[in-house]
């Protein structure tokens, strides 16, 4: 697999734009007759965008996409949807394309209607930029972000079994209200493969269940999370578990983007469950422990106290047996055993928890836990809790 450098333009065909004014920015993705799934919010509380995008979706096919920063179009009601509508209807006409081959997408502020006022001109201004470069890529990449810091981008350049070469690009904003079931994330990913809807979106799905599904930063599951995968149907080939392949990667590069991107974050942390029973226990484990506010604060502090690791491992819900369990700590070629089989390593030996400090005070941690219990594995991301965490989100609509 070859990683490739201009995002979202990876893909030749697909034409991208973004433009900002203040907090407002617009994002546009175009190519005509794609082949589309997307994946959504479980919140029952859900924006008018995603029920725009949903319809439009019905088909399997859209043909552009547009997004909005600075304003969720959340519990807007019916002006909520004309305004999605009103904002889709001006790409279908610029584009002349129909009004259903237009997907939506918003975040910002909930409970405040869209300022059309701002927000049009911001996507007219988009739409007269749309184009195939390193620059259209790095401008779409930025007209969706909120309070992240960094653009999150990955692409890749992969073979099926039969030689086809064939791309994956993708690009996606998220910082806070990042949890288990996607959290305040926008995804758009592309290829060019051909690729019928239905295996897309039980693609997507598998990719989604791996990578954002296990992100965690603070534990609130946003209002408008939306994954959306386009296939440019240029490159005909059987499809075979190598586009899977590299769908994950594009899907966890970005995912783990978002967790080291977590409000007010320093630190990025994995934590990795092995010996499952089974692959459902490893992933409530690994989100247990992940989601934890103690042990999140624990990482900010440099705090090696693995007694919140085995405390979150027990509220998981799964069935284990406490005394035989492994938890180490790692950053980069080290490790430290804290833990092994139930036989606490650091009462014998205080070097073993010194050691475990000077890890934890690294950028990157991984917490491994092993519940010696079958051959299941999965990795969970997330980051510190910290102080300015608080601070953006007590100052966040002031």
């Amino acid at each position: 697999m070859k990683i490739l450098e201009d995002g979202i333009c990876s893909i030749s065909s697909i034409k991208a734009s973004g433009y900002r004014e203040g907090k407002y920015g617009v994002t546009i993705l175009y190519h005509e007759n794609s082949t589309a799934a997307a994946v959504f919010t479980t919140n029952k509380v859900y924006a008018a965008p995603i029920d725009i995008t949903r319809k439009h979706l019905e088909d399997g096919n859209i043909s552009a996409v547009i997004v909005n920063s600075g304003n969720a179009n959340c519990y807007t009601k019916e002006d909520g949807i004309k305004k999605g509508l009103e904002l889709a209807q001006l790409v279908a006409d610029d584009l002349s394309i129909p009004l259903e081959d237009v997907a939506v997408a918003s975040t910002g502020v909930i409970g405040r209607q869209m300022p059309m006022d701002i927000i049009k001109p911001v996507a007219i201004e988009s739409l007269g930029r749309l184009g195939n470069s390193r620059q259209h890529a790095s401008d779409a990449a930025n007209a969706i972000l909120t309070t992240d810091t960094v653009t999150k981008e990955c692409a890749v350049e992969a073979s099926l079994n039969d030689g086809t070469v064939f791309r994956v690009a993708g690009m996606c904003k998220g910082s806070g209200m990042i949890a288990p079931n996607m959290g305040t994330m926008l995804g758009f990913i592309t290829t060019n493969l051909k690729i019928n809807k239905n295996t897309l979106q039980e693609a997507l799905r598998e990719s989604v269940k791996k990578s954002f599904n296990m992100v965690v930063v603070d534990g609130d599951e946003s209002t408008n999370d939306t994954v959306l995968v386009m296939s440019t149907n240029e490159i005909e080939a059987e499809i075979d578990e190598n586009f899977q392949e590299a769908l994950d990667y594009v899907c966890i590069s970005l995912a783990k983007q978002i967790a080291k991107d977590g409000e007010g974050a320093k630190k990025f942390m994995e934590v990795v469950c092995e010996g499952a029973k089974s692959l459902d226990d490893a992933i409530l484990v690994s989100k247990s422990v992940v989601s934890s506010s103690l042990v999140k604060t624990a990482l900010a502090g440099a705090d090696p106290n693995w007694g919140r690791i085995i405390s979150a491992m027990g509220y998981s819900g799964v069935d284990f047996d406490p005394d035989n369990v492994s938890i180490s700590i790692g950053s980069g070629n080290e490790t430290v055993v804290i833990v092994d089989k139930g036989d606490v390593k650091t009462y014998s030996n205080p070097e073993q928890l010194e050691k475990a400090e000077e890890l934890m005070g690294k950028k990157d941690i991984v917490i491994t836990v092993n519940l010696h219990d079958g051959d299941a594995s999965t990795t969970a991301y997330g980051c510190d809790l910290t102080y300015d965490y608080v601070r953006i989100n007590a100052e966040y609509t002031t």
